[in-house]
This record gives C-alpha cells, structure tokens and sequence, in this order.
C-alpha cells in the first residue's frame, strides 16, 4: 500500500511467468497500480544486449532490419532501423469503432509489460517502465474496438496502444480525450523514440485478445455464482425438492462443479420452513430440469470457466511477440503469437454464459405459469387478469436468452487468410472475446429477472420464511426493487436489478455460512 495524491491505492508487483489472475482482476476492477518485479530487469537487458550484438554483426532478423509480413524480404538499412519501428505503428493503427473501456486498455497494458518482461522480446528496460508510467499517470490511450483477427497478434489495437506511448494518437486524460502528445507533456514525460524491433513486440502478441477474454471470464464467474443464488430463490418459491442435492448424489458422478453446486444449494436452502413443508403433501414425484439439474447444469459451466481460467492465466504470463531471443542467444521467428487458445477460451466461455442464461429462463418461465409453479398465480400477479404481473419481463428474459445463444456460436473456426496470405489462418480470438461482454449483459438482465421472479414467488409462500440466507438475499433485492403488488412500468427495476447482478458480491458471497467456490483450476 502506498500513498498518492492523499489517496490510498494498492500497489501490486507483478513476477513475469507467476501472475495470479487474482492481481489481474483486482486490476481490471479497482485499476490497482502494478510494478513489474525488479529481478526481471536483468532478463530484459540480456535480450536486447544479445539483439544488438546480432545487429551489428550484420545478421537479418525479421521486422529487426527487414520490412513485416509479405514484406519480410525487404532488407532495411540500420540508419532507418527506429523510423522502422515507426512506421510500422502507423500503418497498423488502423482500428475502428467505439474506444475500448478504460479497465480493458489498462489490462492491455499490464499484459503487455508481462509478456515484455519475460526477457525474450529483445526490448529495452525503459520500453517497460515506459508502459508503466503511462499507466500510473492514468493515461489511458483510445483503441478502437476492432480490427483485430488474432494472428500476428492483435495488431490494430496494440498498433494503437503504442502510438500513444510515442505521442501519437489519442488518450483519455483526466477526463477528456486529447492528442497524446499533450497528454505526455502534461503528465511531465519526455519525448520517447522506439528502438530496433520494440515497434514490433509491443504490435506482436495477444494481449487485447487475452484482456477481453479475461473480462469476459471474471464477469461470467460471478454470474455463474449469482445464478446459484437466483437458483435457490426459484427452487424455494416453486417449493422444489432437495432431495436433488444430496451430497452423496454428485460425489458419485465426481464433477467438482457439479458437486460445488449442489453443495451451494444446500447451503442456501439451509432452514427454509418451505423446505419442511415440501415435505408433506406434495404429490409431485420429480421437479422439472431447470430445478432438479441445477447443479448438473451451472456445474459444468463452472468447470469449464475453471478450464477457461488455466488457459488464460497461461497466456497473460506469455511472452507472444515473434522474433523471440532464446536463452542460448538464438533469435528465432515462431507463431506465439497466434491466439488460437485465447478464441478457444473465449468461445468455451460464450457456451457457458449461454447455459447459464437458458436454464435460468427455464426457472423464471416456470414460475410465472400456474400449471407449473405448484400454486403460485399467475405471472406472480396478485389478481391475474386485471394484472398482468411479471408476463413481459418473462418475455424479455427470452429475448435475451436467445441473443447470447446467437452470440455463443464459435468464433475460432471462422479463419480467412489476411496479408497477401502471408498470414493464411487466423483465430478470430479478438472480437471472440469481446462479444463476451455484451453476453455477461444479457445474462446479469436474466439473473436480475429472476431474482425479482424468486423473491415475489417466496413471498407469495408467507406465512412460510425461506431460509435465513434467502431471506437476505430477498431483502438485498427489496433495497432495489419493491414488491410488484400493483402495476408499474418494470423495466426500471429489472434495470436496477440488472445492475445488482453486475456488481457482483450482492448476490453471490453476502450470505453467512456459504462455503466459498473457487475458481482455481
């Protein structure tokens, strides 16, 4: 912890090859400032000390002293060799659409100092300490969406990136977006002029792919556990059983996702007196899927986030750009920088926040049809037929289950030769991820339909109390959205509860007594 400008902020130190995704979410979400671990250092001057020997032995090296891509034939003269580097951020500044969010662009640039410092990129130490004041003086530079196809790396948005790092281009400074020379000088940093070959590893690499796909990740985690919770209120209100998740049920099928769920459901379900009346006087031999699979169902997902996690937390330690200095002197020009695990990853995660969403509809379209929820009115109006209650914001739950099914289709197997064919397969892994975000949108307005779902469902069950965990959650969703007794225009408060959804501990961690669930692989 440190002091800045009065103002408490964590400081982070990030080891390149050993960074949690633990740091990296903590500084997507809280922009917590980050320094790259001094005894990287020495890597980082090995490497470019062993570039700039092989320069001036005269030896070709890729994008070093020849032209890039198509052009790899071109040999450049070593009094042009900065201009190179130059002009190769120009020309591939070549994104369009809406800037990327702040928090998206800082991990850019945590990832890019990572990769960097793993000393195989033949860049100078003030090229990484570079990166790090630009984001400590909060900097933040404008990179278009897209124009990215994940090989050769992410190219357009980094191109942006590191034109901003040399004063070219936009950023975003206290509060406006201006020219990021003006922007430098503000901040009191001197001019800046690459050097051989850093144009080309800060352009080389995945690091807007991996960013995206990381924030898809860390959202539709704490959806994934928000569900559970929507999930134990749908049960309740619908007075399913709980005889679905006993223990021993999941053990004997042994998926750590599957058996986390249920265990969560128990927990949450924990002295709900409709529990005890679920007992008796039921006739219902068997709850519908969308009840009695909940932990088949949101476990798998779960489980494939955790697999998502492993993937990323690989390629965020990565070194992606290309040539790489090797540890034996060697400079040699590989593919790291191709995303194909990152598009992988991403699509993996687009099928689990689809699932998430579908089964979740499927509860909240059980609730509101009488022949369903085992008593409760219809729409959860009080007086159906002059009330229409929650009918339509079922409706809208559909359409956007529907919208991130659509969304979910695979990314990665839509390759299209770019670069004169130079670069004939391509991961697509950019834009994979990014649709992530708008399908954590759509599923936080799901989960928000529901919890308004469950709660009025379980209050409809009064004189009977949900459990002690329930009814916290219940009263959390009160402090956002009253009772639905007569009728209103709904959408404020799905948007309300769509923005409690988003903000994550509210309906996932609050309850007492609720074992955490980790997503370490």
């Amino acid at each position: 912890y440190a002091s800045l400008e009065q103002e408490l902020y964590v400081m982070v130190q990030f080891e390149p090859g050993k960074v949690s995704l633990d740091d990296l979410e903590s500084l997507y979400r809280h922009s917590t400032h980050f320094q790259i671990h001094p005894g990287a250092y020495p890597r980082i001057a090995d490497s470019v000390g062993t570039l700039s020997r092989r320069i001036g032995e005269g030896e070709t090296i890729y994008g070093v002293n020849t032209g890039f891509g198509k052009l790899a034939s071109v040999r450049i003269n070593g009094d042009s060799l900065a201009l190179l580097q130059k002009n190769l951020v120009r020309s591939h500044a070549a994104g369009i659409g809406e800037p990327l969010p702040a928090n998206i662009v800082r991990l850019m640039m945590a990832l890019k100092c990572i990769s960097l410092a793993r000393g195989a990129s033949g860049v100078r130490v003030e090229l990484v300490d570079r990166i790090q004041q630009v984001y400590s003086a909060d900097i933040i530079p404008v990179i278009p969406a897209q124009g990215s196809v994940g090989a050769s790396g992410d190219l357009a948005p980094l191109a942006h990136m590191a034109a901003a790092l040399i004063g070219e281009g936009d950023v975003f400074y206290q509060g406006e977006r201006i020219p990021a020379g003006r922007a430098l000088q503000m901040a009191g940093m001197a001019s800046f002029e690459l050097q051989a070959k850093e144009g080309l590893a800060l352009l080389n690499g995945t690091q807007a792919s991996t960013a995206l796909a990381l924030a898809g990740l860390f959202g539709a985690w704490r959806l994934a556990l928000c569900s559970l919770t929507t999930a134990a209120l749908s049960i309740d209100a619908a007075m399913g059983s709980s005889a679905p998740f006993h223990d021993e049920i999941h053990q004997l099928r042994g998926h750590r996702g599957q058996i986390d769920s249920a265990r969560r459901l128990r927990e949450l379900l924990a002295g709900s007196e409709i529990r005890e009346s679920h007992l008796t006087g039921d006739e219902r031999v068997q709850d519908p899927y969308c009840l009695r699979c909940a932990p088949q169902v949101i476990g798998a997902c779960l489980d494939q986030l955790r697999q998502v996690a492993a993937t990323l937390k690989i390629e965020a330690n990565a070194a992606t750009d290309n040539p790489l200095v090797l540890s034996d002197g060697d400079i040699v020009s590989g593919g790291n920088f191709h995303a194909e695990p990152v598009a992988l990853a991403a699509d993996q995660t687009a099928i689990a926040i689809a699932e998430i969403g579908s089964i979740a509809q499927r509860r909240i379209a059980m609730l509101v049809d009488p022949s369903l929820s085992f008593g409760l009115p219809a729409f959860l109006a009080l007086d159906p037929g002059l009330k229409s209650g929650l009918m339509i914001a079922e409706v809208t739950s559909a359409a956007l289950m529907s919208e991130n099914k659509a969304l979910s289709n695979p990314r990665s197997v839509d390759s299209t030769p770019t670069s004169a064919n130079q670069e004939d397969h391509v991961s697509m892994a950019c834009h994979a991820a990014r649709r992530l975000l708008e399908m954590n949108e759509n599923l936080a307005g799901i989960l928000g339909i529901e919890a308004l779902c469950g709660a009025q469902g379980v209050e409809f069950r009064t004189p009977l109390a949900t459990s002690p965990s329930l009814q916290h959650a219940i009263r959390t969703i009160r402090n956002h959205a009253a009772p639905f007794d007569d009728e209103r225009m709904i959408s404020p408060d799905i948007e309300a509860m769509k923005t409690l959804v988003l903000s994550g501990d509210a309906l996932c961690d609050v309850q007492q007594g609720v074992t955490a669930i980790e997503m370490t692989p």
